[in-house]
């Protein structure tokens, strides 16, 4: 026993002298984000950030944007995209995340886009950010050395279109890096698991099942009822998304009953629990939902122009997309930082463990080191 102790402490030891020469910063910066607006050693230590409104210029017009600075010296630059959430750029935990990124160097741009407050997956959003990272490469601030590196942090369903921001003109000239936080690669694979639990590991190509968070196919509904041409069925579909999103057990039949072919279609889908039923159930869609399907998908798609210059961090107790989707990508590009935290669920690092906290610490120091000048 004493000689199991020995090693132990021998461990921890060598641990604490790592995180000594190179984690501290990091290791505040995650106590920062789990503090939100309380208390925490990087407040102490950083100036309060300043928050700039500007206008982001686009195809579809002009949108809101918030500028975050660090008032320090800016190790590089970065558009913050988050997932769902009806306030949009104004979401208390997405400016709090802003707040954070900033003390940590980073001047940071968050666009309001609009599929985020209609909690709907847009292909149009692909380009803004695009069109976010682009204005913020060529923004003159204070502090901000002209050609310095951009990247692109999202969250949740916001990685594919980050991804996708990459291969605008636009995205492929400014963005350097990205950061995805819980996202995908095979919108048919995201459709599998919310549906069914199913997930398949591309190592061994073994199947598993998780119980899925009941929540996530209801969102996934609501996020792309715009795949449909029938009005009234997109109308049904909406108001049977936000009653099981609220309370999954509601009652949907009196609704269901007047859908047409297209809108039964897709609520098949959704409600299917046999895995091996899903490919089949995608074909009935209508062709207009399975291309809108095909066209977020990363699937396919040559992602070698992102080699070395992507971070993925990934729950492994995600429920809501599996992290095998996060592996997948990271396949799909080729060099990528991967991390897969244990006990981390879809974006929440609450009730993490001691292994999933020295790996975020790790994730977190792969993140600072994309700045330039100095930590």
């Amino acid at each position: 026993m004493l000689r199991i102790a020995a090693v132990l402490l021998l461990g921890l030891v060598l641990i604490a002298g790592y995180i000594g020469i190179q984690g501290w910063e990091a290791t505040r910066v995650l106590q920062d984000i789990e503090a939100g607006a309380g208390p925490s050693a990087l407040k102490d230590r950083t100036p309060e950030p300043t928050r700039e409104a500007l206008t982001l210029a686009t195809d579809e017009g002009d949108i809101a944007a918030d500028l975050y600075h660090p008032r320090q010296e800016v190790g590089a630059r970065i558009v913050l995209v988050p997932g769902f959430t009806p306030q949009g750029k104004d979401d208390r935990r997405l400016v709090q995340l802003a707040h954070t990124l900033a003390r940590a160097r980073f001047l940071v741009l968050v666009p309001d886009l609009q599929g985020t407050k209609d909690l709907r997956v847009r292909t149009e959003d692909a380009a803004a950010i695009g069109d976010a990272a682009a204005l913020l490469s060529r923004l003159e601030v204070d502090g901000a050395p002209d050609q310095q590196d951009v990247g692109v942090a999202a969250i949740s369903y916001a990685v594919g279109l980050a991804v996708l921001a990459t291969l605008t003109p636009e995205g492929e000239q400014a963005i350097d890096f990205l950061v995805g936080i819980g996202g995908y690669y095979d919108t048919e694979n995201v459709i599998t698991f919310a549906t069914t639990g199913a997930f398949q590991d591309p190592a061994t190509g073994r199947w598993k099942t998780r119980t899925p968070d009941p929540q996530a196919k209801w969102f996934f509904l609501h996020g792309n009822l715009h795949m449909l041409d029938r009005r009234e069925d997109r109308a049904i579909l909406e108001e049977i998304a936000r009653r099981r999103i609220t309370d999954p057990e509601a009652p949907i039949d009196d609704l269901a009953d007047a859908l047409g072919d297209e809108g039964r279609s897709l609520l098949a889908l959704i409600q299917n629990d046999d895995r091996e039923r899903v490919p089949e159930l995608l074909g009935d869609l209508p062709a207009s939902a399975r291309q809108a399907i095909d066209t977020l998908s990363l699937a396919g798609r040559d992602l070698s122009h992102l080699s070395d210059h992507v971070l993925l961090i990934h729950g492994r107790n995600d429920t809501m997309i599996p992290h095998t989707e996060s592996a997948r990508l990271a396949r799909a590009i080729g060099e990528t930082d991967l991390h897969r935290i244990d006990g981390f669920s879809h974006i929440d690092p609450h009730g993490v463990g001691f292994i999933g906290q020295w790996q975020l610490v790790r994730a977190m120091m792969d993140l600072l080191a994309r700045r330039q000048n100095g930590s």
